[in-house]
Order: structure tokens, then C-alpha cells, then sequence
């Protein structure tokens, strides 16, 4: 039976993450990943991830934000990858929309650079957009996007550098805490640490089922569009991220077209999933899901409205609130836990990983965390 310091469970964004922090403050750290490296099969794929600092799902996560932009930056250095482009970013909708509203209250509590754009602005400005007279944008420059794959291969490489042992294609069965030790079973073995990290992503519902969190998994679809015209318009030079919410409260979201001619423009509906379990997800994309997307994006961004080139199924992992869930284990001092990212965690990957390296060692960090309490009232 091998002995680490440190195990972690699961080695997606945050789990890669937390498993360089861990093996750069000198532990010996055991990484367990049920497929290959940087896979497609659960949250952290698909090209890229919007990254935004005005947060309109809550100003608490400002601070989190801000730190991650210095930690992105040391990324990079670090592994010698671009993982961050600022393209400014587009939230677009209601001024009273969660979007907009939300977006605002954020910049300005944190006194955060932004300028506001009436319908008239965003069409002069910008015009591939097509707002109603109705409705505005806030505009922010540091907003843009990240690139998922190569995050999880950077921090991989580097946690690898610094002494970790990561094994692929090694699905964890079960886990147990006791007063001075861990253990993790997988099919083929079973190892102890001192300590345990579980960033299971969506299989939350399954390998952190003592939280007594009802986690919702949802199926979501990323689409691939071939933009009407050419894609000069859509180049990251041009085109900012966007996220556009409207009645009833939808939100679609895009991105530049990151990859030439061929890779075409991403957009997304954000939370408009299908609840599914991870081992059952259905990844076909279907020719009424791309319909949908191309008719409510043929009158907001038409250009964008092009042929369907390809698809990808991710996965949500939601918490009654939306809102993550990081913290040491409620019943197990040994053991910390960071889930629950409800679609909008992966900006957050550096910060994580410093955070929860936090936590095993000392049981605590200087980071805002308290929204992401696990006992709290769902």
C-alpha cells in the first residue's frame, strides 16, 4: 500500500490545479483521474471559458476573481502556454436583467472598469450586435477568455515537475477519513495519504454523497458555428466574448472565433441543460438543439447564425444555489472538498488550487470562502 501526503481525486481544472499547488509547497501527492489527461468528458473542454471580473452572480466573488488574474498570469509564465486572451467582454440584456444589473452593482462595489452602452452605442460600436431599443451593455475590458485544455496540461506538467504521481484511467470506487489517515480504493488498488482533495466534478452526486448537497448534473451542448460572410468580422482582434440575456431570462453566450476559419464561432446557452447522470449523458447533438441556437441567435448576433460545424456535451455540476461548495469536509478533518461549480467555475482554476492547498495544510485561508460553506442552507 503506497503512502502520500496528499491524495486528489479527480485531476480536472481544480483538481490539477490543487495538485500543483500541493506538490509546489513540497507534498508528496498522489493525482487519481478516472480518464486521460485533459479528456472531454466532463467540465473542463470544449476550447475555451469566459473569464469576467464585474461578477453579476454575486460581488463576493470579486476578490476570488482578481486573485485569479494574477495567478492566470503566473500560469502561464510558469508553464510557458497562453492560457488567457482579454478581448473585453459584452453583457448584454434588460437594463434591469440579471445580466446587466448584476454586471453593474459588481463594477461598481469593486470600482472596476466598465463603460455602459445604450442600444444606439452597441451598434455603432459593435455591429454584429443587434439589441432591441430596449436594452443595454455593459462593457468591460478585462473580460475575455481561457483556454480549458491547456490549463489542465499546464498545471499537469507542472505538478508533475514538482514530484507529483499522476495516474490516468483510474476511476476512484470509494474513499475513507479516519483520525490520522485516508484511504482511496480504486478497481486495481487502494492508497493512504494523510490527506485528501476530492474535486470530483460531476460525479459529486456519487463520490460526495455524505455532504447531503442535492447536486444537479445537467447536459449541456457548446456549438460550433460557421459565421455568414467569413470569420474576419468574429477574430478575438474584433470581437469581444458576450453574454446576452433574454426573456425569460435566457442567457446565450459567444466567444471569438479562436481558431481560424475552420474552428468557427462557439456559442452556448448558459443553464438550459437537460438533468443526466455522467455515465449516461446522451453527447449526441441533436438537429433541434442546433436550430434552436441558430433562431435565437438570427436575431441578436445573425452573422453568427451560420452553418452548424460541430458540437460538444459538458457538463454542469449545480448546487441548489449556484454557488460552489469549497471547504474542508464537514464530517472528516482530513478531507477537503471543492464541487458543485455550477457552469461558471473554471475562471476561478488558479485560485482554487491556491485554496484548497490552503485547507490541507492549514485548515484555513485567507480567502473569502464563507459563500461556499457546504452546511449552508440550501
Amino acid at each position: 500500500m503506497a503512502t502520500y501526503d496528499v491524495i486528489v481525486v479527480g485531476l480536472g481544472g481544480m483538481g490539477s490545479s490543487a495538485a500543483y499547488h500541493l506538490a509546489a509547497r513540497g507534498q508528496r501527492v498522489l493525482g487519481l483521474e478516472r480518464f486521460g489527461p485533459a479528456h472531454d468528458l466532463g467540465s473542463s473542454h470544449g476550447g475555451s471559458r469566459i473569464t469576467r471580473q464585474s461578477y453579476f452572480e454575486d460581488p463576493a466573488y470579486v476578490p476570488l476573481i482578481l486573485r485569479a488574474y494574477e495567478l492566470w498570469e503566473k500560469l502561464e509564465r510558469d508553464s510557458d502556454r497562453s492560457l488567457m486572451t482579454l478581448t473585453g467582454g459584452l453583457f448584454i440584456g434588460d437594463p434591469s436583467s440579471v445580466t446587466v444589473a448584476g454586471t453593474l452593482a459588481s463594477a461598481l462595489q469593486w470600482d472596476l472598469p466598465h463603460e455602459m452602452l445604450s442600444a444606439a452605442d452597441l451598434r455603432r460600436r459593435f455591429p454584429l450586435f443587434r439589441p432591441a431599443p430596449h436594452e443595454v451593455a455593459l462593457y468591460e475590458a478585462n473580460a475575455g477568455f481561457l483556454r480549458p485544455e491547456e490549463t489542465v496540461r499546464a498545471s499537469l506538467s507542472l505538478a508533475a515537475a514538482s514530484g507529483a504521481t499522476l495516474l490516468f484511467d483510474s476511476p476512484v470506487l470509494s474513499w475513507s477519513a479516519g483520525a490520522s489517515s485516508v484511504e482511496v480504493h480504486t478497481a486495481t488498488a487502494t492508497y493512504s495519504a494523510g490527506a485528501l482533495v476530492v474535486c470530483p466534478g460531476a460525479w459529486a452526486p456519487t463520490l460526495l454523497a455524505d455532504l447531503g448537497i442535492p447536486f444537479a448534473v445537467e447536459r449541456q451542448v457548446q456549438f460550433f458555428l460557421d459565421p455568414i460572410g467569413g470569420i474576419e468580422p468574429f477574430l478575438p482582434s474584433a470581437q469581444p466574448i458576450f453574454i446576452w440575456e433574454g426573456p425569460p431570462g435566457t442567457q446565450v453566450y459567444g466567444f471569438p472565433a479562436l481558431d481560424g476559419p475552420s474552428g468557427g464561432v462557439k456559442v452556448a446557452f448558459f443553464r438550459r441543460g437537460r438533468t443526466t447522470s455522467p455515465d449516461a449523458v446522451d453527447r449526441t447533438i441533436h438537429d433541434e438543439e442546433i436550430a434552436f441556437i441558430t433562431d435565437h441567435l438570427s436575431s441578436r448576433v445573425p452573422a453568427a447564425a451560420g452553418p452548424f460545424l460541430r458540437g460538444k456535451t459538458c457538463l454542469y455540476t449545480n448546487t441548489p444555489d449556484e454557488h460552489f461548495v469549497i471547504a474542508r469536509h464537514p464530517l472528516h478533518a482530513r478531507v477537503t472538498v471543492a464541487c458543485g461549480f455550477s457552469g461558471h467555475g473554471f475562471k476561478f482554476v488558479p485560485v482554487v488550487g491556491e485554496i484548497l492547498a490552503d485547507l490541507t495544510l492549514t485548515g484555513t485561508t485567507p480567502h473569502p470562502i464563507g459563500l461556499f460553506d457546504p452546511t449552508r442552507s440550501f
